[in-house]
């Protein structure tokens, strides 16, 4: 009864927290699919983004000045221009801080700035006055393609005069020391194009740009058209718009998604050894990680039927897949350096529970016979090398978790098991797609059974007055990754869980403090914890938990994705945790989970204050289809379509689930 109390008086001052949240938002959403800071009085006010494309990543800090001008600082990142030592993050890295308009003159004078918006939408809006109505607009953008960063700077004359405009000629270029690159020495090169003088007369606009481009000897990089790079970036951000769609009441959740698939999908680099998704954050480049690849993102990626994306994901397991051994010795945890070398450096993270989950899930949503074939021997490997990891309680031992130390986890923690168990059950789904031998289905099956008896034996537990998990065998704290049995399907404990992810003693105001008592706390503990809130029915918690988390992260801040971490580096907009996000929706509200190569389980969790809501072209199990979900009289209308055909219809009670067959 204390524990209800305590979660009932949290909750109601979450409430007064999400109005004070949106109240307090610096951002607002926009009519063109982004998000807008109209600047007001609230300023000194400094942000940073991170945007990338195959062969460049930029993190962009920017902000307005007290006296209402423009700060910029790009720090810019060649991931294929390898430096020595060529380990993690041998990325070839560089900062530029200057800014063109300081250097223009408008009638011979120089310019003084008042910006008056910016606005994020794939790319970095900023619209400013640079005198007696004259616009100056900024666009910033890397390539979506090309080793090249862009800004794009429009001068709009709406005065009743002409002005004479003149452009400083630049054109740097620079070369780093032979000796510190794997390719020996790289150029950079810092272009203005559209320089000199011109007369800018009423009515009229003038454009020209910035390159920044990085480049091998002998590559001759061709800088193109920035029209034509503009647009193939608006493109890709477009085409991740267009699908896999989130329909809501809510538009800030709509929107939070959204912008979510524009950084989960952008940063993978086209490396010599195939195409890599990558955190980011100015330390990990072309390289994967059996958590961020193959546990966080990979299994998003069916869903959105990015071509690119799926790739990435099979290159990854592919290249994990080199490392088995017959001595079932650990698979790396990262594969560094376009593929060449390993980074293992924190022992075994259960990283082969990682990927085995990850591999499974994204097997089956991918829905192609052919490439889960392929895994099918990975995903073998991994079961097997857990299976050989168990102790004499019957849970996976590994040196730590995917926290790499930072905070304790035993000689055997929650996650590592967690993640072996889904990743028996998933395996039988798959497997029998694949007419894998039934004995040995039967088998994983008996393990997992048997995993969730020692789970529940091993780590349950009341920590901290809440009968939930202790992470690890003297765990005495309650740490965020309890969250990990409900994403998984184990209930058993979860109105317990429930209370302890909410209570004072882990959720912040940025979400769930990594441990009690600590302000350190991960993203990705939230984003696993908001997932397995909504998948066990604890909806009206659930979505005003994530309801205050979105608008924080979408309009608040540090806008608009999900973060990596706080102290620790600063907030970066790693990329996989985007794909955590969206999986809220995907696995948490819609209750999707595969059991095979064409069918799923579909669990709806229509909140009790919304009527409908709809996930449209979901491209998964080889199909692309729709699922909506509609409150009537006697519980809650599903329809799955195919194009405009329902392919399934049935009326069910929230929570309940159904079986689909593509």
């Amino acid at each position: 009864m204390i524990l209800q109390k305590l979660s009932f008086l949290l909750l109601m001052g979450l409430m007064s927290s999400v109005m004070a949240q949106e109240n307090a938002n610096r951002w607002e959403i926009n009519d063109r699919g982004g998000i807008t800071w109209k600047i007001d009085d609230r300023v000194p006010h400094h942000d940073h983004i991170e945007m990338s494309g195959k062969r460049i990543s930029a993190v962009i800090s920017y902000g307005v000045e007290g006296d209402n001008s423009f700060f910029v600082k790009r720090d810019l990142v060649w991931p294929m221009l390898r430096t020595i030592p060529n380990n993690t993050h041998a990325s070839l890295m560089h900062a530029f801080s200057e800014d063109i308009l300081k250097s223009i003159t408008i009638n011979g004078n120089p310019v003084k700035e008042q910006v008056t918006q910016i606005s994020l939408n794939g790319t970095i809006e900023v619209k400013s006055l640079i005198g007696e109505d004259i616009e100056f607009i900024r666009t910033l953008f890397p390539s979506t393609e090309q080793a090249v960063y862009y800004e794009k700077y429009v001068i709009k004359n709406h005065g009743q005069k002409s002005v004479e405009i003149e452009i400083p000629e630049v054109d740097k270029i620079t070369s780093t020391e032979k000796k510190k690159g794997v390719d020996g020495a790289y150029t950079l090169t810092y272009k203005i194009s559209g320089s000199g003088k011109s007369k800018l007369k009423t009515g009229k606009s003038l454009d020209f740009f910035l390159s920044i481009s990085g480049e091998k000897a002998g590559e001759n990089l061709t800088v193109g058209n920035i029209s034509d790079a503009l647009e193939n970036r608006k493109n890709l951000i477009d085409q991740l718009w267009s699908n896999l769609i989130l329909e809501t009441p809510d538009e800030v959740l709509n929107r939070g998604f959204a912008f979510a698939k524009i950084r989960a999908s952008e940063s993978i680099y086209q490396t010599s050894g195939g195409p890599m998704h990558g955190p980011g954050g100015l330390s990990y480049y072309a390289a994967i990680w059996a958590n961020d690849q193959a546990e966080y993102v990979n299994p998003f990626f069916p869903y959105l039927g990015y071509d690119y994306a799926n790739e990435s994901a099979i290159n990854s397991f592919e290249h994990f897949a080199r490392f088995m051994n017959d001595e079932y010795e650990p698979i790396p945890s990262s594969i560094i350096a376009e593929g060449i070398d390993i980074w293992n450096g924190a022992g075994d993270r259960g990283d082969a529970a990682m990927i085995a989950y990850g591999a499974a899930r994204f097997a089956m949503s991918y829905g192609d016979e052919a490439t889960a074939k392929k895994l099918w021997p990975l995903i073998e490997w991994c079961l097997e090398y857990n299976h050989r990891k168990l102790n004499e309680d019957g849970v996976v031992a590994s040196n730590t978790d995917e926290l790499e130390g930072r905070f304790p986890a035993g000689k055997a923690n929650l996650c590592t098991s967690s993640l072996y168990y889904d990743a028996l059950r998933s395996a039988v789904g798959l497997g029998h797609s694949l007419d894998i031998d039934e004995k040995q289905l039967d088998l994983y099956s008996s393990r997992a059974n048997q995993m969730k008896e020692n789970i529940e034996g091993f780590f349950g537990a009341t920590v901290m007055g809440y009968p939930t998990y202790r992470y690890y065998k003297s765990n005495n704290k309650l740490r965020a990754w309890i969250c990990i049995p409900l994403t998984m399907d184990i209930y058993d404990r979860k109105e317990g869980t429930i209370n302890a992810l909410f209570s004072p003693e882990l959720w912040t105001d940025d979400g769930l403090a990594t441990e009690s008592g600590d302000k350190t706390f991960w993203d990705r503990a939230t984003l696993y914890g908001l997932r397995g809130v909504l998948a066990a029915g604890e909806t009206k918690q659930g979505i005003d938990f994530l309801t205050y988390y979105s608008n924080r992260r979408l309009l608040g801040e540090h806008v608009p994705y999900p973060v990596e971490a706080y102290p620790e580096g600063g907030q970066r907009h790693l990329s996989a945790e985007s794909g955590l996000y969206c999986r809220i929706y995907i696995e948490g509200l819609f209750g999707i989970r595969p059991t095979g190569l064409k069918s799923f389980n579909l669990t709806p969790q229509l909140p009790e204050d919304w009527n409908d809501m709809s996930l449209r072209k979901i491209h998964a199990f080889g199909e692309i289809f729709d699922v909506e979900v509609t409150r009537v009289d006697e519980g809650i209308k599903v329809v799955v379509l195919k194009g405009e055909t329902p392919h399934k219809e049935v009326t069910i009670q929230t929570g309940e689930t159904i079986q689909v067959e593509l």
